[in-house]
This record gives structure tokens, C-alpha cells and sequence, in this order.
């Protein structure tokens, strides 16, 4: 599944209130963890993430200490006590085989020692695949079929949502639109390779000047820079946004293409300038074009609170109507 499959899914685990334990597994930097954070804000829950491979047995289950000529054990601070949230035991199959045994009680019996988990929280796990690389213990057959197991795999459109809506550099999301492979592309010979979670650093880095190659790689990274020289022949967008751009054409290069639509959809901060970016692009461009602009310009809008006001302000346009009466199936509104 995708990451945006992922999330419905996750979601209706707990409007569902099934608290069945889930593993998710998938390759490192696609944002596993990021995903469940993001249940857990969205559904008002508290969320621990604890990494196992970073514990030892004794971590988990606690100390024991003598009361009244008995031992017990003494949970550690870490583990929930009370309310609701989300108990995350990240890169579980890293952890060692002794440790994959003490979680396999928390797992099954919601207890370890003397510890019980509180009857409002959820108890879910990932870890990364064995094809990806990473460094992982067999996760023992007793512990595996104790979960829900859902696998996500990375998704140009899921992080392009994501990365309009949290402001990632508008050049690093229209490269990838241009080159989508490059979204998750291990390089067994270099250290850094692109990854979302690398893509995210490396929008950091770009808007700072910095060279991107310590998050992407070398060759990803020289790739991206031939496509920013490319970046500045763009046609200005601020005329078309201004409804003044009948006399600019559409690029003809692919790339170039991707950065224009892309460029449309980050920079129409509003329904009017979103409007005139819609007329503007109906009228140069062929309907797949206009369709990409559109599937990522109403998210935008939506999170912004202005879609009522460009669909007013389209309802009212004779030459954005012609357009979408001839393309109708291509360009869903």
C-alpha cells in the first residue's frame, strides 16, 4: 500500500477502537514513523516512540527491588501509565533476538514484569525488510504472528501532497515530479541516497545554499542542479497570476513543463491567483497538464480554506466552462 493507503488504514484501527497489535514494514526513509506521529496528532492521542535496538531486556521490563522480602520489578518511566495514545516500538526487528522476546510479551499479553499497558493505548511496531540492506534479525515466528502485517511502499503523488502542504522547496518537488524514480533510489555504493526523509533534508539544505549531495548522493544531487539551471529560463509567473499572461507560451521542454505546473500550484497563495493560473494554463496547455496543476491545486486550496471561492470564481469563467465540458473526464473538479 501506499503511504496514503497507510493512514485510512491506521486511522480505522481506531475509530474502530481495534486494538490488535500491527507491525508495518517497509524500506528505511519513506516515513513510517512520521506516519503514525501524524495518526496520533490527527486522533488526539498521546504517541512514545521507543527503539528497541537502542534497549536491553532490563530497559523494558525494569528492576527488581525487594518489598516487604519480595522482588519486584519497577516498570521505567518511559512506558504509559495512564490516558490514550499510541505505544510505538520502532525498528523492532533490529533489535536483538533476547530483546524481540522481552517485546513479544508486550506485544501478546500487553504486560512485561509487573507492567501493564493502560486500556487506551494502541501498541504498534515497524521495521525495515531485509532487501532494503538493513541491518535486521529474523523476527522469530511466534512474535510475527501476533501482528497485523501491512507493508507501504513509497509513492511519488503521497509525498507530493505531503510535501505541498508542509512548504518543501517548490524546485526539489518539481524535479521529482519530472523524475519520480529518484523519490526512493538506494546506492548501495555511497552512504547518502534519495529517500523522502533525504529529500526533506535536502529541501533544507537547498533553501540555505548548501550542496545536497550529504542527503541525496552525488549523483542525484548533480542531476538536481542541471534541472535548476533549467529553473531560471521559466517564463515569469507573476503576469499570469495577474491574469496578464496570454501572451506567454507554454515551455516545451518536459522538464521545464513540470516546473511551470508546479511553479502554478505553489506560488496561487490564493483562490484569485489560483483562478487566473487555471485560465492561463486551460488555454496553453493540453488537458494532462491542466489535470496535474488541478489534482494538486484543490488540495492547497482546501487546507487554506479558499476552494469555495475559486470554484465561485471557475463557475463564472465562459472559457474555463468550454474547457472542462470538453475535457470533463480528464479534469475531475
Amino acid at each position: 500500500m501506499n503511504p496514503e493507503d497507510l493512514k485510512t488504514y491506521l486511522d480505522r484501527l481506531i475509530t474502530s477502537n481495534l486494538k490488535i497489535s500491527t507491525m508495518i514494514w517497509g524500506a528505511p526513509g519513506i516515513g513510517k514513523s512520521s506516519i503514525v506521529r501524524q495518526i496520533a496528532t490527527a486522533n488526539q492521542l498521546e504517541f512514545i516512540d521507543i527503539r528497541l535496538s537502542q534497549l536491553a531486556p532490563t530497559d523494558l521490563r525494569g528492576l527488581p527491588v525487594a518489598e516487604d522480602g519480595v522482588s519486584k520489578w519497577f516498570p521505567p518511566e518511559f512506558l504509559p501509565q495512564r490516558g490514550q495514545g499510541i505505544l510505538f516500538l520502532d525498528e523492532i526487528n533490529m533489535a536483538p533476538p533476547a530483546m524481540q522476546g522481552m517485546a513479544q510479551q508486550l506485544i501478546l499479553d500487553r504486560c512485561v514484569g509487573s507492567y501493564v499497558v493502560p486500556d487506551g493505548w494502541f501498541v504498534w511496531a515497524a521495521g525495515n525488510r531485509k532487501e532494503d540492506r538493513a541491518g535486521v534479525f529474523d523476527m522469530p515466528a511466534p512474535l510475527a504472528n501476533r501482528f497485523l502485517h501491512l507493508q507501504v511502499e513509497a509513492n511519488f503523488e503521497s509525498f507530493k501532497a505531503y510535501a505541498l502542504g508542509q512548504g518543501i522547496h517548490e524546485q526539489i518537488i518539481a524535479f521529482l515530479s519530472f523524475r519520480p524514480s529518484l523519490l526512493h533510489k538506494i546506492d548501495s555504493q555511497q552512504p547518502a541516497w534519495c529517500s523522502p526523509r533525504s529529500w526533506m533534508m535536502a529541501s533544507s539544505l537547498h533553501d540555505h545554499g548548501l550542496d545536497l549531495a550529504p542527503a541525496i548522493g552525488i549523483a542525484a544531487s548533480a542531476e538536481f542542479q542541471t534541472f535548476v539551471q533549467m529553473y531560471h529560463t521559466l517564463p515569469d509567473l507573476n503576469p499570469i497570476f495577474e491574469g496578464n499572461g496570454s501572451n506567454i507560451p507554454f515551455p516545451i521542454e518536459p522538464s521545464a513543463r513540470y516546473a511551470t505546473a508546479i511553479g502554478l500550484t505553489v506560488h496561487a497563495v490564493d483562490a484569485h491567483r489560483a483562478h487566473h493560473a487555471f485560465r492561463w494554463l486551460s488555454q496553453v496547455a493540453t488537458a494532462e497538464w491542466v489535470q496535474l496543476f488541478v489534482s494538486d491545486l484543490l488540495g492547497l486550496m482546501r487546507s487554506r480554506g479558499e476552494l469555495g471561492i475559486l470554484a465561485a470564481l471557475i463557475e463564472k469563467d465562459p472559457s474555463i466552462q468550454k474547457f472542462l465540458q470538453d475535457y470533463r473526464q480528464l479534469v475531475a473538479l
